[in-house]
């Protein structure tokens, strides 16, 4: 038997909300399921996926075939369907079945295994066995049943997760305890492990009401999960941003009730690699709570701007999930931490600043603080000199317009990355696509008065002007691309994960970094 502990977070020291005397935690609790290599005992739910052209040999390789076969003799099912029944066993097992079609993407299959567990989640199964069956012995058919078995741990991983709550509860909760996968089973399970709880952490962090997750709080997390995995942590405050001429970031964070506000970077190396440029830099957005500053947001667009900070939640748990890997490459996170608030020292429209780099703004809107938090913590990242620098952001609703939540979008310097970073979205099933990043788009950011407009008065492909607004904050010698995170939230959830903040960005990111290989002949300047 082999045995793997989900290596969840430990639980933190409550802390008290800024409003309100009951105290929260704001890291999840400790424990998770265990993952197994099947006993052949009994469990509370059984998830299969077949082929949908299997044909009755399939069926009858299955618990209690005839009565899987009365139930689909009435109609067959297509692709992507699921069925369920009850097992004639002392548990009465519930029995999951999903179908799918000969040349499944990844995120099809993470979408069937989603539906899937959505299906088994009514009964609080505590026990969970996974298995594929009617894949064929040859050809692609083990990788077809491998990559299916992968997409279904994902699901009962992301299901097992509970996201914060705060209601009273009214009967002990049930929650996964075990997951069993096939005695042959050629899984990572550690690899798959680790990037469910890198995927979570993310959710949670995003979840978090604004009065919990402030700067403080956060800062708190940060200092917490540093110490946790080992990393490097330096914390620029506002004293210290102004030293180092983060002016753009200022800007955005003169609105806060209190100078709180900074930049965190944190570092991992691997071994007894200490010091040089790191090979990777990800950075990411973390506005806390945005109003939209002195051009308010209405209601509806402003109801869950606590989630403006994903960005930064994908760069932390990347981070820590390459550190719990032990992966061979020196990485750090930069995260802008503020809220973008409305008050007598907010920033206003046709203010100009200067950017840590030296560039100057023409500030247009002060709800496009993204790009303006974004822009010093480039410049400051890009003083360390990595070999890439990676950002992911919930940056517009021009890119939500453009795909809808379903795929978040991907801009780069290096046309040659293109591919790698579209294959990472195929093959990890968190789907991007790239826009144009033509240098002629850069005529509509021409200011009179400074530098570069921070954006335009019209909002037409405001997703790729952004991209190009943030591109004037890294040198041209360093390869960068920019995640716009479209996808960081969706009702009804998204591919495996069933709740609205899907922690969309870490499977992504790993599978750039360590599968794709991103880094592998990355020169300077190519």
């Amino acid at each position: 038997m082999i045995r793997v502990s989900l290596p969840m977070v430990k639980q933190a020291p409550e802390r008290s909300a800024r409003r309100g005397r009951r105290s929260f935690t704001l890291l999840p609790p400790a424990g998770g399921p265990q993952i197994l290599r099947s006993r052949g005992g009994e469990v509370d739910a059984l998830l299969v996926v077949m082929p949908e052209a299997a044909g009755p040999e399939t069926l009858a390789r299955l618990p209690e075939s005839l009565r899987w076969r009365d139930l689909l003799a009435r109609e067959r099912p297509r692709a992507g369907a699921v069925r369920s029944t009850s097992l004639a066993s002392r548990r009465q097992t519930l029995a999951v079945l999903g179908f799918l079609r000969a040349e499944a993407s990844a995120f099809e299959r993470l979408a069937l295994a989603g539906r899937m567990m959505k299906g088994a989640a009514d009964r609080s199964p505590q026990t969970i066995g996974l298995a594929t069956v009617g894949f064929q012995a040859r050809g692609d058919g083990p990788a077809a049943a491998q990559a299916s078995l992968e997409a279904l741990l994902a699901a009962a991983l992301a299901q097992a997760f509970s996201l914060p709550s705060y209601q009273a509860p009214a009967a002990p909760a049930r929650h996964v305890t075990r997951i069993e996968l096939p005695a042959d089973a050629k899984l990572d399970t550690r690899y798959a492990a680790i990037s469910a709880e890198g995927t979570n952490l993310a959710r949670w962090l995003t979840a978090l009401p604004p009065n919990i997750l402030d700067s403080r709080g956060y800062r708190t997390v940060l200092t917490q999960l540093a110490r946790r995995h080992g990393l490097e942590m330096t914390w620029l405050g506002e004293a210290a941003l102004r030293r180092a001429g983060a002016n753009a970031f200022l800007a955005v964070a003169a609105g806060n009730e209190s100078p709180v506000a900074g930049i965190a970077h944190l570092r991992y190396r691997p071994g007894r690699r200490r010091s040089g440029s790191p090979d990777l830099a990800l950075i990411g957005k973390g506005i806390l709570f945005d109003t939209g500053g002195v051009n308010l947001k209405p209601h509806r667009s402003m109801l869950d701007m606590h989630t403006d900070m994903g960005g930064s939640a994908v760069a932390l748990a990347t981070l820590i999930a390459l550190a719990q890997l032990r992966a061979p490459i020196a990485a750090d996170a930069w995260l802008a931490i503020t809220e973008n608030r409305i008050g007598p020292q907010a920033y206003r429209p046709q203010e100009v600043v200067r950017a840590a780099n030296g560039v100057t703004i023409q500030v247009i809107h002060t709800d496009a603080e993204g790009r303006m938090v974004l822009a010093d913590t480039l410049a400051l990242a890009a003083r360390t000199k990595p070999r890439l620098m990676l950002d992911f952001a919930t940056l517009t609703g021009a890119c939500v317009y453009s795909l809808t939540e379903r795929m978040s979008g991907v801009f780069t310097n290096r046309p040659a990355l293109s591919p790698k970073l579209l294959d990472a979205g195929r093959n990890s099933g968190e789907r991007v696509w790239t826009f144009p990043f033509d240098s002629d788009f850069d005529s509509d950011l021409e200011s009179k008065v400074a530098d570069i407009l921070q954006c335009t008065a019209d909002g037409k492909g405001d997703h790729i002007l952004a991209a190009r607004f943030l591109s004037r904050f890294v040198p041209d010698e360093i390869p960068w691309a920019h995640v716009d995170l479209s996808s960081a939230t969706r009702t009804g959830g998204l591919g495996h994960v069933n709740t609205e903040v899907t922690g969309f960005g870490v499977r992504y990111a790993l599978e750039l970094i360590l599968r794709q290989r991103i880094l592998e002949g990355l020169e300077s300047g190519n």
